[in-house]
């Protein structure tokens, strides 16, 4: 039972530090082109 008492306020903590995590990332613009990496791969970049 005192394991509980630890192990429930720790993974809340976890899971409210992801979600901040995830709301930083959304606000700087990580999720913007999220099609563009994908497309990147295929562009030869050696034309010369």
């Amino acid at each position: 039972m005192t394991g509980l008492l630890f192990l429930i306020p720790v993974a809340l903590a976890l899971g409210l530090l992801g979600l901040a995590a995830f709301f930083w990332a959304l606000r700087n613009g990580q999720f913007e082109d999220p099609d563009g990496a994908a497309s990147r791969i295929l562009i030869d970049e050696d034309q010369d």
